[in-house]
């Protein structure tokens, strides 16, 4: 007697993952539709708020956006959107290479682990008024200032994160490594490398969030460029629809470089998600 088996269907089987994918569309749609809802509803409560009181003070999303417009368009915005983003950009180049090393090294030593916790803890839940007092203080009225903050602000997210990254390294993986008398550069090109890429791209994202909003401030207090220095120099000139304008571009940039960062990380670990 013989028994028939019957040969898997493969093109149902291969249909599934595409269906996965396309259901993802209408999640994505409604996400958008949500957040572009609440915000429409924000600006005409502010309108209806604007128009209820009627005063300089309180102006309105037409006169923001109008304020806006003409800031982009004079140059204001790309001149200093510029000057105060090279500060962030030199201040996480410090944060690098110092929490690079720290975070590898906590990783790797108890020690180390137990004497740079606390200090990092610190720094990375300090007021971000202390920093910018701090920066002020210090460097007095120039980049100085914004750079050191940005660094301060970012060297606990990076070097925790890459501490973490090391200590998820697998260790049968580098008993097997000395085993073979691989040399040090292999196992840090070919093992720690791509186990901190992910840890360190997080600690970029998480840094650069708080390193921002402190540049911003310490800008506020002390500083002759930059968009933080704008918003002061508007709230000196008691201009609140340029205040505004300025805070509402801030957010749009801070927004577009983070959601820019994020799909940067979706893409280039998109195989985490293939895995899972």
């Amino acid at each position: 007697m013989t028994q028939t088996v019957a040969l898997p269907d493969t093109g149902s089987v291969a249909a599934n993952p595409p269906s996965r994918r396309r259901s993802r569309g209408p999640v994505r749609h409604n996400r958008w539709l949500v957040s572009g809802s609440a915000l429409l509803l924000a600006l005409a409560a502010w309108a209806a708020l604007a128009a209820w009181v009627d005063d300089p003070i309180l102006p309105t999303p037409v006169g923001v956006g109008e304020q806006v417009y003409a800031i982009v368009v004079s140059g204001e915005a790309v001149a200093n959107f510029a000057t105060s983003i090279a500060k962030i950009a030199a201040g996480f180049a410090i944060a690098m290479a110092g929490g690079l090393v720290i975070g590898f090294a906590m990783g790797r030593s108890r020690f180390l682990n137990a004497y740079f916790s606390l200090p990092l803890f610190v720094l990375g839940n300090m007021p971000g008024l202390t920093y910018a007092v701090f920066g002020l203080l210090i460097f007095g009225v120039g980049a100085g200032g914004p750079i050191v903050v940005s660094a301060l602000v970012a060297l606990p997210f990076i070097a925790m994160n890459v501490a973490e990254g090391v200590r998820s390294v697998d260790g049968n993986l580098l008993a097997m490594c000395q085993a073979f008398e691989r040399r040090r550069s292999d196992i840090l090109r070919h093992l720690y490398l791509p186990a901190l890429t992910t840890f360190v791209f997080a600690g970029v994202r998480y840094g650069f969030a708080m390193a921002w909003k402190v540049e911003a401030l310490t800008e506020v207090f002390g500083a002759s460029s930059g968009v933080g220095f704008m918003i002061r120099k508007a709230y000196q000139e008691f201009r609140v629809d340029d205040m505004l304008a300025w805070t509402a571009l801030f957010i749009i940039a801070m927004v577009l470089i983070e959601r820019g960062l994020a799909a940067l990380e979706n893409r280039f670990f998109a195989w985490r998600k293939e895995i899972a």
